[in-house]
């Protein structure tokens, strides 16, 4: 049997990657759940601030561990402050909006968190470097960010009854992670690659955190990990698809034959024409024919998104973005030669 029955949204599925312009939260549920009947999301409005960003509000589900905002960024702390609360705060309303919009929802429901590496790679320990340089704070790190996200699906799910919980976990500094690209905080040094077995223990380990959730790790930047991330368990990769090279064809087959999803960043996430729906998805049947994968395999492994976040769009493109991916992904399904 296909792997594919770990996924819980419907072939042919459209859905949109985490952050909204705005700071309106019932405005944002309200175009997010409008546009994607199949599968819709919690959205992100960090143009509130620091604590509605997609770090913040990860921070402000940590179990034990603690940060607040210092001019270079994020810095753990001893016990929850103001922007610990504010993070809280706004996450809670953006639940409330969302359950608000979700009445009698049944179906795939994502809600997005920022990974273990990303984390690492973002959050700065008492010295200002990043805990990414201290392997210890790493591994708190995962576990802290486990148990918040156990006890943030189950509230998801006791808001939602009906919601098929998916979990994406972004993970946009995950190759420079793997590389040793992350730099310093003096800018004049990197910290060292982290051996690939602990980055994909700590991705598995997530992966078992989420309760029976499918797991989808997000990354727009290039070369994105794709063996890793399969053999990790993640049920799908998403990805800025103009940023894929044929180095990544024989990952990328291998991942879709053995179930993994492909959310296709596909339409661009700031304002600007928008081609019509097959062209937008014309790149992905060329990838499918160049891989000799089976067009009836296409719509139930891809859903279509935006390339990135909305965060910088115009209210009125981030509408139109998301119903362009929903006619995209119906135009996958119903034509996929």
């Amino acid at each position: 049997m296909s792997e594919n029955t770990r996924h819980k949204w419907a072939a042919g599925a459209a859905t949109g990657i985490g952050s909204m312009p705005g700071g309106d939260a019932r405005e944002a549920a309200k175009t997010v759940t409008g546009s994607l009947e199949d599968l819709p999301y919690l959205p992100e409005l960090p143009a509130r601030g620091p604590g509605a960003d997609m770090l913040g509000r990860t921070l402000g589900m940590l179990v034990e561990l603690y940060a607040h905002v210092e001019p270079s960024g994020w810095r753990i702390s001893d016990r929850p402050g103001r922007d610990t609360r504010r993070a809280r705060s706004w996450l809670g309303e953006d639940l409330d909006a969302l359950e608000e919009f979700t009445q009698g929802y049944e179906g795939a429901l994502k809600v997005s968190a920022v990974g273990p590496w990303t984390l690492a790679a973002s959050l700065e320990l008492r010295n200002g470097e990043a805990a990414l340089g201290d392997p210890g704070a790493c591994r708190d790190l995962t576990e802290s960010l486990a148990e918040g996200l156990r006890a943030h699906l189950a509230d998801v799910r006791r808001r939602v009854p009906g919601a098929e919980v998916v979990l994406q976990l972004d993970e946009p500094s995950l190759t420079a992670v793997l590389q040793g690209r992350v730099r310093t905080a003096s800018g004049y040094r990197t910290h060292r690659a982290v051996d690939r077995a602990v980055v994909e223990g700590a991705l598995r380990d997530l992966v078992g955190a989420a309760d029976g959730a499918p797991v989808v790790v997000h990354s727009c930047a290039p070369e994105v990990p794709f063996g890793l991330l399969r053999r990790a368990g993640a049920a799908g990769v998403s990805f800025d698809f103009g940023l894929l090279t044929e180095r990544e064809d024989e990952a990328l087959g291998e991942a879709v034959e053995g179930g993994t999803a492909l959310f296709a960043g596909v339409v661009p996430g700031v304002d600007g024409p928008l081609s019509d729906p097959a062209g937008s998805v014309m790149g992905v049947r060329t990838l499918w024919r160049r891989l000799g994968l089976a067009p009836g395999l296409l719509a139930e492994s891809v859903v279509v998104t935006p390339s990135c976040g909305l965060a910088g769009a115009s209210p009125a493109y981030a509408r139109a973005a998301l119903a362009h991916c929903v006619r995209a992904a119906r135009s996958l399904a119903d034509n996929p030669e």
